[in-house]
């Protein structure tokens, strides 16, 4: 029965790469002999990012609070189908734009990811392969009852990912103050 179960684990996913802008610097090669090989400067921070504001937080919240010099980010986005050029098209867009920015903010490098199938599953899929030293990932703050009944996709994740999750809770609006 474990056989089956590491058949499973293995199994491939739809993913196709997204190329950034060219303003994006390449991390140079390790100048010392000791950082040859399998080990090298940076960790990599896996993203989970869609179109909503959740997620933009949660990427905000990973640039200021987790990001170093020679970290990688790398973004992943689940949609249904890969081959929707109309759905690669703004995703693509909104990756960019996050590269960017994340060059601007914490001068690291942005690699990107569409992943194609359910959402949770594509994400510790990536996870899985990448091996990041966190997953950062946004949620829509619905209560227990909700994310249960509704399912979640950070719960999801939580329950199933071998990596770190770092879920981010969105924030109260300007001027209310926190019970916490």
């Amino acid at each position: 029965m474990s056989a089956l179960q590491e058949d499973e684990d293995v199994e491939e996913y739809n993913c196709r790469e997204v190329r950034l802008p060219s303003l994006i610097p390449m991390v140079p090669e390790p100048e010392l002999e000791r950082e040859t090989g399998e080990r090298r400067r940076g960790r990599d921070i896996l993203i989970a990012i869609d179109h909503g504001p959740n997620s933009k937080q949660a990427f905000d919240w990973a640039l200021i609070h987790l990001c170093r010099l020679a970290d990688t980010i790398h973004l992943i986005h689940a949609v249904s189908s890969v081959d929707d050029e109309v759905v690669y098209g703004a995703t693509r867009t909104l990756m960019e734009n996050l590269a960017v920015e994340a060059l601007q903010v914490a001068m690291v490098k942005t690699v990107a990811c569409v992943g194609e199938g359910d959402a949770g599953k594509v994400i510790c899929k990536e996870a899985e392969r990448l091996k990041p030293a966190a997953l950062v990932m946004g949620t829509r703050g619905r209560n227990l009852f909700q994310s249960v009944l509704q399912g979640s996709v950070s719960e999801y994740c939580f329950h199933n990912c071998k990596t770190a999750p770092i879920i981010i809770v969105p924030g109260k609006e300007a001027g209310d103050v926190s019970i916490i």
